[in-house]
Order: structure tokens, then sequence, then C-alpha cells
């Protein structure tokens, strides 16, 4: 259960560091004109837009112009996949703990994709066509929503760390 949001201040991170819940504040990101071109630059900003639209997922690559009309690929069978692979932003039924930790965990679970071939994170909506060979969603007819900065990235980074048991398996 969500508490009653503190203060800017008492939020330096987006995110009350108590309870690890999202705040609810003036959005810091930049809108511009162009979902495509928006950059979300806190936690809380993204667990706002998580929270106002329908599924939200979160793929890494060198963005939406690129991705645009493609599909991915399975780097182990060489077979191209029926849309887009990604990793959901809008948490399953079965989460209890704050928006904030699920969303610190899926940006984490795939940051490495970050260092590699000038790819950055980006969220998105789109038609679930199927899934890939990892259980991932795979989309189709993709509409952009913006760019994750690299202080959000941190920011999930310090949340993950703080929060989870990485590494833990059961």
């Amino acid at each position: 259960m969500e508490t009653a949001a503190p203060s800017r201040a008492e939020t330096a991170h987006g995110t009350d560091r108590d309870t690890g819940t999202c705040t609810t504040t003036d959005s810091e990101a930049d809108t511009g004109t162009d979902p495509g071109e928006r950059v979300i630059t806190t936690l809380d900003d993204l667990c706002n837009l998580v929270r106002d639209a329908g599924a939200v997922y979160l793929r890494y690559s060198s963005g939406f112009e690129t991705d645009r009309g493609g599909t991915s690929r399975d780097g182990e069978s060489g077979l191209d996949l029926p849309g887009l692979s990604v990793n959901p932003l809008t948490p399953e039924r079965w989460w209890t703990r704050p928006l904030a930790d699920w969303l610190a965990r899926q940006i984490c679970q795939y940051r490495h994709l970050a260092a590699e071939e000038e790819r950055f994170a980006w969220v998105l909506e789109g038609e679930c066509v199927g899934r890939g060979p990892d259980c991932e969603p795979l989309l189709a007819d993709v509409v952009p929503l913006g760019r994750l900065h690299d202080d959000l990235l941190q920011e999930a980074g310090r949340v993950y760390d703080e929060r989870f048991d990485a590494g833990n398996r059961p």
C-alpha cells in the first residue's frame, strides 16, 4: 500500500526512501511535441507514466527510428521474430511491492545492453504478438513514449541494489 507523498526535499531520488513508493510530484520530464523525443528523468516520472498508461514496456536499442517497422532476431537460432523483444514495465497482478521497486528491477535486468552498440533505454506501447525464446513479450505497432535519462538509470540501479538480493535464485 502506498503512503502519502512526501515533499520533494524528502524524495531526492523520486521515491520515498522509507517505503520505496513513487511520489506524486510535478513531472520534470521534457515532454516536447513528439512522445518519441520525451526524456524521462526520474523514477517518479516513470511511475506516473506507467500508472497513467496501459501496458508499458522497456526496450534497449538504438531507438524508435531504428526499430520503426522492424522486428527482433533470435541470436541463437537466427530466426526473425514477429515483433520487437521488450521487457514489461507494467507490474503483474501478484506484485505487492511498490511500483518503484518493480520498475527498478525491470530496468536493471537488461541494463548491460545499454553498454552495447550505442543502445539506450526507451519505453513504448504496442500490440503483443507473441513471446520470444526467453518468454519475453514481442510487440508490433509500437508507439514510443520516451527515452530514459541516464540519471533515471542510475537511480533505478541504486533502488535495485538497496532493495533486492540480486543473484539470489529459488
